[in-house]
């Protein structure tokens, strides 16, 4: 039995969402990371309100297919952490990289099976 329910995923979906908007002004980068965390927290927040789980919206995309989504964008993260442009700014590299890592954690604590 997995911790997580999908209601308890929706919220840190959206925690991520705001996670990502925040990221540059509070780490303090910008350029092309604060550009690519703002576009990361457009298309995370797509596609949880599209999501079929308590806390979708619009619910077309299947729960289980969320799940293998973000088990593609985390490890994309990680690597992404290591492009130059982001790896030459410390704080921007340790968030990608730390999302990464945390959306990683997140999929294997949820149970993608139970759906609202």
């Amino acid at each position: 039995m997995k911790p997580l329910t999908a209601r308890l995923h929706g919220y840190l979906d959206y925690l991520t969402v705001l996670i990502f908007l925040a990221a540059p002004a509070v780490l303090g980068f910008g350029g092309l990371p604060a550009k690519l965390a703002w576009l990361l927290a457009g298309v995370h927040l797509a596609m949880t309100l599209v999501t079929k789980f308590p806390l979708g919206v619009f619910r077309r995309l299947a729960f289980a297919l969320h799940g293998w989504v973000e088990r593609i964008v985390g490890p994309a993260l990680i690597a992404i952490a290591f492009l130059p442009d982001i790896f030459s700014v410390k704080p921007a590299f340790a968030f990608f990289a730390g999302m990464g890592f945390i959306i990683i954690a997140v999929g294997w604590l949820t149970d993608y099976a139970e759906a609202g």
